[in-house]
């Protein structure tokens, strides 16, 4: 690299670097405590910003820190002390195809509620609303986890011409208990024997209260061959939608974890926050966003 002078813009011209044996001379008489506390400082520094934070980012809490703070930051306690951060829900095609960020929205601390649940909410269905007008034609259906099981976000789908498939869990909508028993009590479906596990599908059309259209039920019911078992719900709009479609979506939404985020944690440094106040945040994260979109694209 040197004889490459692949350094010389990071020097003035005249600039006279090092041959490569002064360097090795150097390496063997530095001193060792310099670079001792040199990686414990950045050990520090790292565990300050919270970097070994076990497990991924979820698309909701960015750029945390217990000291630094702006006007737009939410605020949390942990052992008592403030947390400051920011968060947002982020939209982004799942599938096969280049996994971009269509778009994303800020949770704003003076508009929004302060009950997490109510709170995403609002905040998914701006964005909806943003991503649908800004992209028209672009979605047919959008996938989402079980907090958006309830009739605002399912009416929001609606009412912008779009199709809900959204996770249900087990103490999740008061309408759908029932339901839940009958379709339970009906016969199977379909059943798909996919070589290392069987899936039993149950489907039940039922009103959910709020939402003047009906709705389906479906439960993928698993065996694997060590006697495994697990199930998946889900409540969908999509009254014609072949099962197996629906379950691909369904799966595919992990994608936005798996790939999206992973990726941009990782690769991106979304998680580190580069400054506070004004746009600075929105600004960065567009950035980011633009950057791994167009860098999927070019692979």
């Amino acid at each position: 690299m040197l004889k490459e002078r692949e350094f010389k813009n990071l020097f003035h011209r005249k600039t006279i670097l090092p041959l490569i044996d002064i360097i090795r001379d150097t390496l063997k008489s530095i001193k060792l405590d310099g670079l001792a506390n040199m990686n414990k400082g950045i050990i520090k520094k790292a565990i300050e910003n919270k970097v070994f934070r076990n497990g991924t980012i979820d698309g909701t809490k960015l750029f945390g820190s217990n000291k630094k703070c702006c006007e737009k930051c939410l605020t949390t306690y942990i052992k008592n002390k403030p947390h400051y951060y920011h968060s947002g829900a982020v939209m982004s095609l799942v599938g096969d195809a280049p996994n971009l960020v269509l778009d994303f929205e800020m949770y704003n601390p003076k508009v929004d509620s302060y009950s997490k649940d109510e709170e995403e909410i609002n905040v998914a269905k701006r964005l909806l609303s943003r991503v649908v007008s800004a992209h028209k034609g672009l979605i047919d259906v959008v996938a989402y986890d079980a907090l958006a099981c309830n009739s605002k976000f399912i009416n929001s789908c609606i009412e912008a011409g779009i199709d809900a498939v959204v996770r249900v869990k087990k103490n999740n909508n008061n309408s759908l208990r029932n339901d839940k028993r009958i379709a339970n009590k009906k016969e199977i479906s379909e059943i798909w024997d996919n070589k290392t596990e069987i899936i039993e599908v149950y489907e039940e059309t039922f009103f959910m209260s709020g939402v003047e259209q009906p709705l389906r039920y479906v439960k993928y019911a698993k065996k694997k061959d060590d006697k495994d078992r697990s199930q998946i719900l889900i409540v969908t709009t999509c009254l014609d939608m072949p099962l197996k479609t629906l379950h691909k979506i369904i799966k595919a939404r992990w994608h936005i974890e798996n790939r999206v985020f992973n990726n941009l944690k990782n690769e991106a440094a979304l998680g580190h926050c580069f400054v506070h106040g004004g746009n600075g945040v929105e600004v960065i994260l567009h950035l980011i966003f633009i950057t791994s979109n167009l860098f999927q694209l070019f692979k």
